[in-house]
């Protein structure tokens, strides 16, 4: 069956994970996206993780579903294979820093002077303007210039950067989001655009309400740990064999808790009765609700949450994620790809999209 973007080419002059995340996307999707790598090895990520196998899962996984092309630009030779490439497709992303496509050649001013109707995507660590265009985005530069890491971790500790590559990755979801867009104005205006993404205006947005608390009391909210702000008990609490996470959001699911835990005297303490109570006076309850938590496991705790209709979910290991029933409940949610170096294979997560085919 023909995916959503069947008939749409894309051109990749992407590397590591920003660009190529976005282009995954649209060829999960149905595009069809030629990766353009250059010769000497390609794209860096390729050797990412590559030792001891003879090759890089996490490349395969980031670049499935691609064809990919080894090309010159800077040859002769090589720009007029890609000008003819280019004459040939609706989208071309690109992730070098600012500057570096209109030095070889194809800027989007160039570009589009040539073939009006494509889609240019650039994704940069700071943008291609402003004071710090000119620096490298790579993801841990920017989850702490662009405020996560301050706001991640212990409250008493380092800040932390997130466990996987958010900069990378929210980056190449809003390019990807962005792309679609620029698209379905192109098919209704005849004309294409230049979509400019920021890695550190990306994450910045992440900071949603915290950025809201900022502006509204002028103070920056401080690390937590798992804790939140203005919701408690709302965190992770560890059970006698693991931990998993409560969200007890509402004065309606703090007494379903109470009921559950077989703690009624806890729902009308005028402590804890009202969620501004709660928070208020959250160094008390913290304590209590963990004294309670402790004295069952993890996969019992579960089960029972659900029929209270009390939010809740374990803290799973990656390992447990991958092996997971819902996981395998869905199918096609993990696919095997096949590897460049033989007959090897690796599986990947992969978003379905089911819906749109």
């Amino acid at each position: 069956m023909a995916g959503a973007l069947d008939g749409i080419k894309v051109l990749d002059i992407t590397n590591y994970i920003a660009g190529p995340f976005a282009t995954m996307l649209l060829a999960d999707l149905g595009a069809d996206v030629y990766k353009i790598e250059t010769p000497g090895g390609g794209d860096p990520f390729r050797t990412w993780d590559k030792e001891p196998k003879e090759y890089s899962p996490s490349f395969c996984g980031m670049n499935r579903n691609k064809k990919s092309i080894t090309l010159d630009m800077k040859s002769e030779r090589g720009r007029e294979v890609l000008w003819r490439l280019i004459d040939n497709s609706d989208v071309l992303v690109e992730n070098f820093r600012p500057g570096a496509m209109d030095r070889l050649g194809f800027g989007y001013a160039a570009v589009s002077k040539r073939r009006p109707t494509l889609v240019y995507c650039s994704i940069s660590g700071f943008g291609n303007t402003g004071l710090m265009k000119d620096r490298a985005g790579y993801d841990v530069i920017v989850q702490g210039e662009a405020g996560i890491q301050d706001i991640t971790g212990p409250a008493d500790g380092a800040p932390y950067k997130v466990g996987t590559s958010i900069a990378d990755l929210v980056s190449g979801l809003n390019g990807s989001q962005a792309i679609l867009a620029a698209l379905y104005a192109a098919k209704a205006t005849g004309r294409g655009q230049h979509v400019s993404v920021s890695m550190y205006e990306a994450v910045a947005a992440l900071l949603s309400f915290n950025a809201s608390i900022y502006f509204a009391t002028g103070e920056s909210p401080k690390r937590r740990g798992n804790a939140h702000a203005t919701i408690v008990p709302y965190e992770t609490f560890e059970a006698s064999d693991g931990w998993i996470s409560l969200g007890v959001a509402n004065d309606e699911l703090w007494k379903r808790f109470c009921k559950l835990v077989e703690r009624p005297e806890l729902t009308d303490d005028p402590r804890f009765a009202r969620a501004a109570d709660r928070v208020r006076n959250r160094d008390i309850l913290v304590p209590i609700v963990k004294d309670i938590i402790r004295q069952r496991k993890r996969d019992d705790w579960l089960p029972l949450m659900d029929a209270a209709g009390i939010p809740s979910g374990a803290i799973r290991t990656v390992g447990e994620v991958c092996e997971s029933a819902l996981l395998k409940s869905r199918e096609g949610d993990v696919v095997t790809v096949a590897t460049p170096s033989g007959p090897e294979e690796v599986e990947v997560i992969e978003i379905r999209y089911e819906e749109l085919r």
